[in-house]
């Protein structure tokens, strides 16, 4: 167990060294699926172990984030020995056309997929000219 913690600080002053600044948190980059169609973008993001209360979805200027955090925690009294991935928190950022119409995102998390809806203005959605005749 001792091991663990050398490696952990070991790992750490590696961090620093290398940006110059202490360890930051540690974020997973969670896989995002984007379609886009006529309407809009539509994107898919996978946040597994992420309830609705501990996600946030911002925008601001042009910038789109998605930040979730596990509602798993490790109990304080437990460590862990040996963990594939020690991080609990996702985040991801995407940049967003002017084409978008930022204010009319709709978002709906089911089963730990957050799907967002992301219109485009209405002026550059597709519409139908309708015909009379004289």
């Amino acid at each position: 167990m001792n091991d663990n913690k050398e490696m952990k600080t070991r790992e750490a002053q590696d961090v620093q060294a290398q940006t110059g600044q202490p360890e930051t948190e540690v974020f997973l980059r969670t896989a995002v699926d984007i379609y886009e169609n006529a309407q809009g973008l539509t994107l898919s993001a996978d946040l597994p172990g992420v309830s609705r209360d501990r996600l946030s979805v911002q925008v601001e200027g042009n910038a789109l984030t998605i930040e979730g955090q596990t509602a798993i925690d490790m109990p304080e009294a437990m460590e862990a020995l040996y963990a594939d991935v020690n991080a609990t928190r996702y985040r991801r950022t995407f940049t967003l056309s002017n084409e978008l119409e930022t204010d009319n995102i709709s978002a709906e998390m089911k089963d730990g997929v957050l799907l967002l809806k992301i219109p485009k203005r209405a002026e550059l959605q597709p519409r139908k000219i309708h015909i009379t005749a004289s």
